[in-house]
């Protein structure tokens, strides 16, 4: 599998609210033995990865997928601050006692709960232990961190340009930004005003008429459940600024002309409609959503939950202005998208990736790496420290062959 396949999803006409589109995703049976419910967390999550690092986010909420089918109710969050690690907001001095406030009590200072949670996707187990059929996953969060560990390792080898700390113990930290869903403008008054169509399970949000994000769930009855979270999702920073800067987009429209006298009854009518609708959904799958379609992608299974399969998945990281995403979908055993929620990618994120796959195709030497991009040796130390990476380069080491390289 290196591409992801929609097949049982049909395109309806998209709904506009200033400049952003959302065009509906229905289908005409849900998909079967598979469904998903959220968990509510709200707030910041530190995830424990099995490699003894961690991931910390902000985390609104998780899913859980339940593969008997059954729709199980969404589990209540434990009360903020309880059995959880917690950050003060601010800072302030004080004795050693505690500051005293009205009534000689001490004075509870504010702190936002900090949630501890075991990997980004674990099996449930029923009270007994026993492994139960269902699988909690943090949307979104699966595949930020994918993208994150893309060669975290940092160099194999100890060359004279990467510091101790480098090949030691990697490039850690990582760090990516991203805005909540209620901060970008225009998207929470289309989530509320949307119109959610009879089978609809999933849809494709456009900015500015690019493509944001593409969300699919197995059953309808999921999608009512999980609409709202779409504007606590992360999203990129293209996507922010394309919906401050971007004016209003066209809605859809179509005209039905008489021509030749064709439309004499109302199933005349009702068949030309429909002709429009599938004319306007070619023209969607063939030019809006190309690029997501008929992307590559480098898939990674994560977990096989009974006849499902949960992957992450990264684009090929190509140069050329193309839009690439990178996501989490669950396929059932013929590959069709049972659940995909994406994230796309801005494009200094994706001259990152290309320049991390370029340095570890190279094995981290930066003078091959040099040679295989076409560029300088000098022009290579400058993408680095555009990539935030500088930090983990030996300073003394590449001054001393940049002095080298223009002396020669």
């Amino acid at each position: 599998m290196t591409r992801i396949d929609l097949t049982g999803l049909d395109v309806r006409p998209a709904q506009v609210w200033g400049g952003v589109r959302l065009v509906p995703l229905v289908r005409s049976e849900p998909v079967p033995g598979l469904r998903l419910h959220r968990e509510v967390y709200g707030g910041l999550g530190a995830v424990d990865l099995p490699d003894r690092t961690a991931y910390t986010s902000y985390v609104p909420h998780g899913f859980v997928a339940d593969w008997t089918g059954a729709g199980t109710e969404s589990e209540s969050a434990p009360v903020p601050g309880a059995g959880r690690e917690s950050a003060a907001y601010g800072t302030r001095l004080g004795g050693g006692g505690g500051e005293r406030g009205n009534g000689g009590r001490d004075e509870v200072l504010d702190c936002v709960p900090v949630r501890r949670i075991h990997r980004v996707a674990k099996r449930r187990r029923d009270k007994d232990g026993r492994a139960a059929s269902r699988l909690r996953f943090l949307p979104l969060h699966l595949a930020l961190e994918g993208y994150l560990a893309l060669h975290f390792g940092g160099p194999s080898i100890v060359w004279d340009e990467w510091s101790r700390e480098a090949v030691r113990h990697g490039l850690s930290p990582r760090a990516e930004a991203a805005y909540a869903g209620w901060s970008v403008p225009g998207l929470t008054e289309a989530l509320r005003i949307f119109e959610v169509h009879p089978g609809q399970c999933g849809l494709l949000l456009y900015v500015a008429d690019a493509l944001a994000a593409a969300f699919v769930v197995p059953h309808p009855d999921d999608y009512r459940l999980l609409h709202p979270t779409l504007v606590e999702d992360l999203y990129g920073e293209l996507v922010h600024q394309y919906a401050y800067y971007g004016g209003p987009v066209p809605e859809f429209t179509a005209r039905i002309r008489d021509g030749a006298g064709g439309i004499r009854t109302l199933a005349d009518l009702r068949a030309a409609a429909r002709e429009q609708e599938r004319a306007w959904a070619v023209a969607h799958d063939g030019i809006m959503a190309r690029d997501l379609l008929e992307t590559s992608y480098a898939f990674e299974r994560v977990y096989r939950a009974g006849p499902f399969d949960l992957h992450r998945f990264l684009p090929p990281f190509e140069r050329g202005g193309r839009e690439q995403h990178i996501g989490e979908l669950i396929t059932d055993r013929k590959g069709r998208t049972a659940y995909l929620k994406t994230f796309r990618l801005s494009e200094n994120q994706i001259r990152k990736g290309y320049l991390l796959r370029r340095l570890a195709d190279c094995d981290w030497h930066l003078g091959r790496t040099a040679e295989a991009l076409g560029t300088s040796y000098a022009e290579v130390v400058r993408r680095i420290g555009s990539a935030g990476l500088d930090t983990f380069l030996n300073e003394h080491a590449v001054a001393q062959r940049l002095r080298e390289d223009r002396e020669s």
